[in-house]
């Protein structure tokens, strides 16, 4: 399908993100400038296009003023005939129109393909600063996780440790209390054994 100018009027380029692109203005105000030159060139073409026709079709436009001087030179109409020797000057001519359309095109298409390849280099870029932060992340959560995990290890072995001691306190403390109420109930049957013998006697 070929390109036209409202193509390149309508044609909408993506805003570059985090990176320095060209100005969206002035590249609009270049584009306009091209569908101008495009629209004249296009127009000029026709133009020829439709002279180029007529030379061919052997209605020359000099038949035109030859109409408005006089109707009775119908001899003459072979001595003006070598106008059509000039149209190949004209198709010479229509060339140059056709190559400063070509080189509009070309600019156009250079100018698309710059912001497609800056685009797609400003998404890998992109990608991989994102890649590279997800990875940092990842790597500081599983770092902060494993000093998590011997913090804990270590704060457990603490408590165990502690436990261990409670443990081994409380069972002292039972074997001296319980020696000590042993002593104290000793103490009562012999102070009771004392007192009662006096009474027996």
């Amino acid at each position: 399908m070929p390109l036209t100018p409202e193509d390149v009027v309508t044609k909408q380029f993506q805003h570059v993100r985090f990176k320095e692109g060209f100005d969206p203005d002035e590249v609009d105000d270049f584009l306009d400038e091209i569908v101008v030159e495009w629209r004249k060139t296009i127009a000029e073409n026709e133009e020829l296009k439709a002279k180029l026709a007529a030379y061919e079709s052997g209605e020359t436009p000099a038949e035109a003023p030859a109409a408005d001087e006089a109707p009775e030179p119908v001899a003459e109409a072979p001595a003006e005939q070598p106008a059509p020797a000039e149209a190949p000057a004209e198709p010479t001519g229509a060339l140059a129109p056709a190559a400063a359309s070509a080189g509009i095109i070309e600019l156009a298409q250079r100018l698309h393909d710059e912001h497609v390849a800056e685009g797609k280099a400003q998404k890998e870029k992109l990608v991989a600063e994102a890649q590279a932060e997800a990875d940092s992340i990842l790597t500081e959560a599983r770092t902060k996780a494993r000093e998590e995990m011997t913090r804990l290890e270590n704060e457990r072995g603490t408590l165990e440790t502690r436990i261990g001691e409670l443990r081994q306190f409380e069972r002292d403390y039972r074997v001296q209390l319980r020696g000590f109420i042993e002593e104290k109930l000793r103490d009562l049957d012999v102070a009771g054994t004392s007192g009662a013998t006096p009474i027996a006697s």
